[in-house]
């Protein structure tokens, strides 16, 4: 009977349990529902509603700015960096300006900016600002310039904590346009290889390179914008960043600033006093290519110069008598001639096909016969033609195909815009004229056209051994500081000419310095090997209107060459127009400082003069003293006679060492202080019971009361030092 009744407890329990999950379930069933179609009202009925209220709370995206990466010299100085710079306006027909505030406020009106602003910029008195922003408001113009110039970030801030700019952007319709500027510490330094940008920031929000590395590298400089919006979270305007700015990578360009600050000074030096129209001088290493200076100067005003033009990379002249080096070595590759062979110059003046040739010394009476290797040393254009006349008068191809082997064409793949390429004609050439003059005056540098870093790449392959090396103007890329590429020298061919033809023209470059018309280039501290160049400029197709162009190309030092250079000055005014004095002055000079501070000497290998001292002298004193002081010095020390604690020295140069011996110091005695300092001196002296008077600086020369004497305590004693 009982277990019927717990039966019928359980069902009824159960069902009571059941009846509540239906009705959980039920609840649950319709809150499901509900959100169902609130979701569903949300999503059809109520979406645009929704989607306005999200613009609301997000306001438009922005362009966040990349910082565009920075250019290194070879010793990782910084050369060019970017510094924002702000054009200010105010836009005095915005409905938010607070005229009535800006014209009769005392605290934030005109007059109180107007002295702030005067104070500031010196450009105008408080009157004159205030006269010019009343001429804005009256013009209701909407871009009205503040100030004429760009100011910096830090300036703009605290203009805009002026009266009336302080009132917001809104109020006081104050407002900018952000630019960006390349600061160079080293200011002109190289500023025409480093280049420009153009200061705007173009509509994809980076900057761009105007010319130089700074175009060259553009792609890899600029970096890559990022993009932010503003969000109203919890009540405030915050600015989220979408898409993170890329930094622009950093370059390490190859230019030394010592070997550049050489460079650059001694063409300026020499464009001032020729006072010539324009200059440029190119350092390259020997070994790698790698170009450790470049300087173009041009005429900017009276003695004025300045960095114009990429006349180094971007000229294409007629290089004059340095291309003689050029048309020799293929004729001696040729088997043409020989160093020795002779070549009749007769007065200096040469007829051929009715055209005038002569040599820099007609007025002297000409070289006469001479050797081919003399006319090199001489810059004889009638040596040179002739020698070339006689190998390739009927095949002038010939010729010329020598010179596109031996690299006077070869592609520098410099891939800077602007760049010029040599251009030297052929025979068979249909768009450049060949006249029957031409292979004459091509062998002595008219008649074609190459850029003064062609002609530097062909001298430096001779002295790398005949190796042209591509010319490196980047050494090494780095993204945050860490490598991302590295530019390896790369050679561009590998031998111009024979080891046989290329010491001879070694030889030859050397004999002009030595023997001929470079003179005035040779050094006492260094040994230059290279060749003057001296050449009319044409100007509408007729020379000796427009001037000279002089050049010296070469390498030093000359047994062991580490730098080539090549100097170009165009249309000097002042002095006779000359390679050797012009140019190779420039040359001389930067090869000298180059050398003098690049070179290490070590000083144990250089030779005493009569002045050096091999061993110091050492003051008689204290023993323990003396040994430490000598074992600092590495000077060797014979203490083996020397027993006490006080000792003497004596230089020994047969042994060079110094050798001590004791100095006896007795109680009751006056001791004996010649030779020792004065503290030593006074110790020894007031020990043994003296007053001590001193006289003078430096060692004991005399004491007063002699040593060995009996010592009267309290006794006065006068040393003398010197």
């Amino acid at each position: 009977m009982a277990e019927e009744i717990n039966k019928e407890k359980n069902k009824e329990q159960d069902k009571i349990i059941f009846n509540r999950y239906l009705v959980v379930t039920a609840l649950l069933l319709l809150l499901a529902c509900l959100i169902v179609f609130k979701m569903c009202m949300t999503m059809f009925v109520d979406k645009s509603h929704w989607v306005a209220l999200a613009k609301e709370m997000v306001r438009p995206q922005e362009t966040i700015l990349p910082s565009r990466g920075n250019i290194y010299s070879n010793d990782m100085k910084l050369m060019a960096t970017s510094v924002p710079r702000y054009y200010t306006y105010i836009d005095f027909k915005s409905e938010a300006l607070k005229v009535d505030s800006f014209l009769a406020s005392k605290r934030n009106g005109i007059d109180s900016l107007s002295i702030c602003l005067s104070r500031k910029f010196r450009d105008r008195t408080p009157a004159g600002y205030k006269a010019y922003l009343l001429r804005g408001l009256k013009s209701k113009n909407r871009q009205y310039p503040l100030l004429r110039e760009k100011i910096s970030y830090s300036d703009l801030k605290e203009i805009q904590r002026f009266p009336h700019f302080r009132l917001g952007r809104n109020a006081s319709g104050l407002y900018t346009k952000e630019m960006v500027e390349r600061e160079r510490p080293f200011k002109t330094l190289a500023a025409r290889m480093i280049g420009d940008i153009y200061g705007e920031i173009d509509s994809t929000g980076v900057t761009k390179g105007m010319n130089g590395l700074e175009l060259q590298y553009d792609s890899l400089l600029r970096g890559k914008p990022g993009i932010s919006v503003k969000r109203r979270i919890a009540g405030r305007w915050t600015n989220v960043t979408l898409v993170e700015p890329e930094e622009g990578m950093d370059i390490r360009s190859t230019i030394d600033i010592g070997i550049q600050d050489i460079t650059e000074k001694a063409l300026r030096d020499m464009l001032k006093k020729t006072d010539a129209a324009s200059g440029t001088a190119v350092v390259m290493e020997v070994e790698t290519g790698e170009v450790k200076s470049m300087t173009n100067l041009g005429r900017k005003g009276e003695g004025r110069y300045g960095e114009t033009m990429n006349y180094a990379v971007a000229d294409e002249t007629e290089p004059g008598s340095t291309f003689k080096v050029a048309s020799i070595m293929v004729a001696l590759e040729d088997g043409v001639c020989q160093p020795q062979d002779s070549v009749d110059t007769g007065n200096g003046i040469y007829m051929y096909k009715g055209q005038r040739m002569t040599d820099h010394n007609m007025n002297k009476g000409g070289y006469h016969v001479i050797s081919v290797e003399q006319a090199i040393w001489n810059s004889s254009n009638i040596g040179v033609a002739k020698t070339i006349l006689k190998g390739y008068e009927d095949n002038p191809t010939k010729f010329v195909e020598g010179l596109y082997r031996i690299g006077m064409t070869a592609d520098l793949h410099l891939g800077i815009q602007g760049a010029g390429r040599p251009k030297i004609r052929r025979p068979d050439d249909s768009v450049r004229y060949w006249s029957k003059t031409t292979l004459p005056w091509m062998s002595f540098g008219y008649e074609t056209q190459i850029p003064p870093i062609s002609t530097l790449a062909f001298y430096n392959a001779i002295a790398n051994g005949g190796t042209m090396m591509r010319p490196l103007f980047v050494k090494e890329i780095y993204r945050r500081g860490k490598i991302e590429h590295r530019n390896s020298p790369e050679v561009l061919i590998p031998s111009i000419c024979s080891q046989k033809t290329l010491h001879i023209v070694q030889g030859m470059l050397e004999g002009v310095v030595e023997h001929g018309t470079g003179k005035v280039v040779h050094s006492d501290i260094v040994r230059i090997a290279g060749k003057t160049g001296t050449a009319q400029i044409a100007s509408g197709g007729v020379y000796r209107q427009a001037g000279h162009q002089v050049s010296f190309a070469g390498y030093f030092p000359a047994d062991k060459p580490k730098y080539s250079c090549i100097v170009v000055i165009r249309q000097p005014r002042n002095g006779y127009p000359s390679g050797g004095i012009m140019a190779g002055g420039v040359f001389k000079e930067i090869a000298e400082k180059i050398y003098a501070n690049h070179t290490p000497v070590l000083v144990k290998k250089m030779e005493p003069d009569s002045t050096a001292v091999s061993l110091p002298y050492v003051k008689a004193g204290e023993k323990r003293a003396i040994e430490n002081v000598l074992d600092e010095l590495d000077v060797r020390l014979d203490t083996d006679s020397a027993k006490g604690e006080w000792v003497r020295a004596e230089k020994v140069k047969e042994k060079n060492d110094i050798q001590v011996e004791d100095i006896t110091i007795l109680n009751g005695l006056v001791p004996s202080v010649y030779g020792m300092g004065a503290k030593d001196a006074v110790y020894l002296l007031e020990s043994a019971g003296l007053r001590v008077n001193v006289l003078g600086a430096g060692r004991v020369t005399s004491q007063s009361i002699p040593a060995g004497s009996r010592v009267r305590k309290g006794n006065p004693i006068l040393i003398t030092l010197k």
